[in-house]
């Protein structure tokens, strides 16, 4: 038939049905053989404890249909018309399609990636922030390459195109240097983890809990109800006393008694002071000594851990100790001191 003989461009309208029908073939091949591999290799995953399973699972998984269209084109125009002159043309379509499918199989790489991650670290709230911070730069590096290519492959000159941007985007970091320090201090508290949501900081003369962890301030929530909100860049260059990590409390605190207390009695307030703080629940008795002579006091320090780092927990304790002391002072005539003055007046001759 003539118009089975008709050429466009460069094949015959039978070579093009050829070609068509080859391509719906072996698509529908691939198809299948994609579905038995994935069903089982995802039964083999859910078996194992082995990460390669799981990767090659999730890569069947990703395998998009398109892309197993664009691989029977390619097998077909090898088998049919590799010479014809659109082909160069068609083939850098079915470039951009594999470029595509790697882009895609990248993103799903790196989405599993951090799945493992946060179930490694068992979801901390830190974990959650690095995790996504770390997939947004990976993906934003992922996808220019592949767009880099994708231009590459329709012949523009992606060397130039690289110094361009690079050129520019000095500029534009010279121009927004304060806001990129402080995307860094945040990929910085993200990666490290000096603070995370939650936790109690003293910055200086500021302290509160840490509400946000922005891309450029972080947010805290003070005692008395305001927000105080500090630039990361601002926040990683200061002294941060991060109180959620305290792991147990230590605990000072002094007390008085009068200077005519007997010295057998002096003798066993260490002992009385150590009773009451082993009284008290979730301590750790360190040391009570009689410290100095003051002005109007014998005065004793007593120091202690609490094994809860809670400040309300510790405040419950330390007014649990100071009502035992209490108790136990008045019970056996023990005097508290306060500032008191002793006047002595000298009678002298003339007064007789």
């Amino acid at each position: 038939m003539e118009f089975l003989d008709t050429q466009f461009l460069g094949l015959s309208v039978l070579s093009w049905l050829e070609l068509a029908g080859i391509t719906v073939g072996l698509t529908l091949v691939l198809m299948f053989a994609r579905r038995i591999s994935f069903g089982r290799f995802s039964a083999l995953a859910k078996r194992t404890e082995n990460k390669v399973d799981d990767v090659v699972a999730e890569l069947l998984q990703g395998m998009r249909t398109f892309f197993l269209f664009v691989v029977a084109f390619y097998l077909a125009v090898e088998f049919i018309a590799s010479d014809a002159p659109a082909i160069p043309w068609l083939l850098r379509v079915v470039f951009v399609g594999f470029i595509l499918q790697i882009g895609l199989w990248g993103n799903d790489i790196i989405r599993l990636a951090a799945q493992w991650y946060l179930n490694a670290s068992e979801n901390e709230a830190s974990q959650v922030t690095a995790a996504k911070a770390m997939g947004m730069v990976g993906r934003l590096v992922l996808w220019t390459i592949v767009f880099l290519a994708v231009l590459d492959n329709f012949g523009v000159d992606v060397t130039a195109l690289v110094a361009g941007l690079g050129i520019g985007g000095i500029a534009i970091a010279l121009a927004v240097q304060n806001v990129l320090a402080d995307i860094l201090a945040y990929v910085s508290i993200v990666a490290d983890r000096p603070f995370v949501d939650g936790d109690f900081l003293v910055i200086g003369d500021y302290s509160g809990s840490v509400e946000h962890i922005g891309i450029k301030t972080t947010r805290i929530r003070s005692l008395s109800g305001e927000q105080i909100i500090f630039s990361n860049n601002d926040l990683l260059g200061s002294r941060v006393r991060n109180y959620k990590r305290m792991n147990e409390r230590r605990a000072v605190f002094t007390i008085g008694v009068t200077y005519d207390t007997p010295h057998e009695v002096l003798k066993s307030i260490p002992d009385r002071l150590k009773a009451a703080v082993e009284s008290a629940s979730d301590t750790r008795f360190d040391r009570a000594h009689l410290k100095s002579f003051g002005d109007f006091s014998i005065d004793y320090e007593v120091v202690y851990y609490m094994l809860v780092p809670d400040y309300a927990a510790y405040m419950d304790t330390q007014q649990a100790v100071n009502l035992m002391v209490h108790d136990d002072f008045t019970n056996n005539g023990i005097e508290f001191a306060f500032p008191t003055q002793t006047i002595y007046l000298e009678k002298s001759a003339q007064d007789s």
